[in-house]
């Protein structure tokens, strides 16, 4: 009888370290591979990084504000020059979230329609699809097919803000959406709350950017307007009738940039309609700046609340 006991006692010991060690083992944590296996969808998009995989921060819901939001109103537009295609993000097709994607040979004549949207701190001081270190305090952009690195103009269809982007990041992989701006240039185009917008969205030539840029240094002067124009004043009348305008203080407040001459004149004729202030179309190179001004000290407040009753809630100050 005592024999049996012990027997029992044994497989009994037995049985408890057997729990154990199972019990230890179905806490240990996954290796290194096993991890990566499991966030992996199989995106292979070039390069590989967190933008262009399912587990990385692409993935995540929603992205994020600065935590203390600079005034990025004053951010310059990306200058076009020409550059050699990058190295990296440049493969004729490329695959993510098992969708096969297709980079175009040259961005010669590029236009198109679509819906923007921006990404900001979850991937700022990341690399981007070509190698390079995503700034969202800068001006640039990521598309799904355009050459990287390709300068773009993206326009507003909501309020005709234009800025200069340039592209060197791969997505956005949402079907409905265009391209995916900086932080600032979702800023400048007045986007960042909606999260999206309505955009027109040009690729540029440098070689042609620098070319008329080059032919409007020296009249880099604003456009006439025909509607306030009068015969030059002579230096007796400029003696006897200085301009009434304060010689200090005295500021426009830019509502819009823009390529073409002709929306930009139409835009001003329309608001000349609307406030009782003065607006003028302001080339510089190949942009055209809708501006309303001269404005004092003291009337910013009430043309800014006429701007803002006009719809336009997208204003910075030009001196």
């Amino acid at each position: 009888m005592k024999y049996y006991v012990n027997v029992w006692q044994q497989l009994g010991c037995a049985a408890l370290i057997l729990v154990v060690v199972s019990g230890c083992a179905s806490h240990e944590p996954m290796s290194g591979s096993s991890q990566s296996a499991q966030n992996r969808t199989g995106a292979s998009a070039e390069p590989s990084n967190d933008r262009d995989t399912a587990g990385g921060r692409y993935a995540m819901s929603g992205d994020a504000y600065p935590l203390e939001p600079p005034d990025v109103s004053s951010v310059p537009d990306a200058v076009p020059r020409d550059e050699p295609l990058s190295r990296a993000g440049n493969r004729s097709t490329y695959e993510v979230w098992g969708k096969t994607y297709h980079v175009l040979p040259d961005a010669d004549g590029y236009t198109k329609q679509g819906l923007a949207s921006w990404y900001g701190e979850k991937f700022h001081g990341y690399a981007t699809s070509n190698g390079e270190i995503y700034d969202m305090y800068k001006m640039s952009a990521a598309h799904r097919s355009l050459p990287l690195p390709t300068y773009a103009r993206v326009t507003s269809e909501r309020n005709g803000q234009s800025v200069i982007v340039r592209v060197n990041d791969r997505g956005p992989f949402h079907s409905d959406r265009e391209i995916d701006l900086s932080y600032a240039a979702a800023a400048r185009l007045g986007i960042l709350d909606e999260g999206t917008g309505a955009v027109t969205v040009e690729a540029i030539n440098p070689e042609q950017w620098q070319a008329q840029r080059s032919r409007n240094t020296s009249r880099s002067t604003p456009v006439p307007d025909t509607a306030t124009a009068s015969a030059p004043e002579t230096p007796e009348r400029n003696r006897d009738n200085p301009p009434s305008e304060p010689s200090g203080g005295v500021v426009y407040l830019q509502i819009a940039a823009l390529g073409d001459p002709q929306n930009a004149q139409k835009m001003r004729s329309e608001l000349s309609n609307t406030i009782s202030h003065d607006v003028r179309v302001n080339q510089d190179d190949d942009i055209y700046r809708v501006q309303v001004g001269p404005v004092a000290a003291d009337q910013e407040s009430d043309a800014r609340k006429a701007l803002h009753d006009a719809g336009f809630t997208d204003v910075f100050i030009v001196r």
